[in-house]
């Protein structure tokens, strides 16, 4: 099947199990050629893990489709902070006091507001990136309160080969204990466990593009 086959076999279930979930096409490591179809379709949401991929592949695009969200997936350093505000509309990897900082003051100095999601490491996996839960609390306030970020919600990655239904339903706890009403959360493999439990951001990559070579 095609990309926009792929990508149709998908919405369909979302939208039988949620009115509400976003599907985000991670096209990370795809070029435009193999994106284009879903761009022409209308689609909005596209994914990204790198800056400086995404600003070789998206910026010429992004001028002539105004309404496209590009979505950064992937860890950050705090020195490409800059390069990130310039093409990305979403940060779903807001991980650290240092990184909230210094995306506070890239707002200012550019004057752009983004729309960000903190990530927890629920599995607390010290490979993983991610705020621990039990310094969410603070940090969401910080971002909130202080930084005056606006953060839309909470992201995670589960654990690889363990049951991804405990780790959403834990994210989902966390977000209504600090009234954030957005998830984003659920690949290919997990996707409807996620909108199960309340995902209101799918980041499918594989199950639309195929597999990444």
């Amino acid at each position: 099947m095609n990309v926009l086959d792929n990508f149709y076999n998908i919405q369909k279930v979302v939208n039988s199990l949620s009115k509400n979930t976003k599907i985000i096409a991670v096209s990370k490591n795809f070029n435009i050629e193999k994106i284009d179809p879903l761009i022409q379709s209308g689609h909005k949401d596209f994914g990204e893990n790198k800056v400086q991929e995404a600003t070789l592949k998206w910026t010429n695009i992004l001028k002539k489709n105004k309404d496209i969200n590009l979505h950064l997936l992937g860890h950050l350093q705090s020195n490409k902070v800059s390069e990130a505000v310039n093409i990305f509309h979403y940060i779903h990897s807001l991980d650290s006091k240092k990184l909230a900082n210094k995306f506070m003051q890239e707002e200012k100095k550019k004057n752009k507001k983004l729309k960000y999601f903190i990530q927890v490491n629920v599995g607390e996996e010290q490979q993983k990136s991610g705020i621990h839960v039990k310094e969410s609390f603070d940090f969401i306030n910080l971002c909130k309160n202080e930084l005056n970020l606006d953060i839309l919600g909470l992201m995670c990655i589960p654990p690889i080969n363990k049951d991804p239904s405990y780790y959403f339903s834990q994210l989902k706890e966390l977000a209504l204990s600090n009234k954030l009403l957005h998830l984003s959360m659920g690949m290919t493999h997990d996707y409807v466990e996620a909108i199960h439990h309340g995902a209101t951001y799918i980041r499918i990559g594989t199950g639309i593009f195929g597999e990444r070579i």
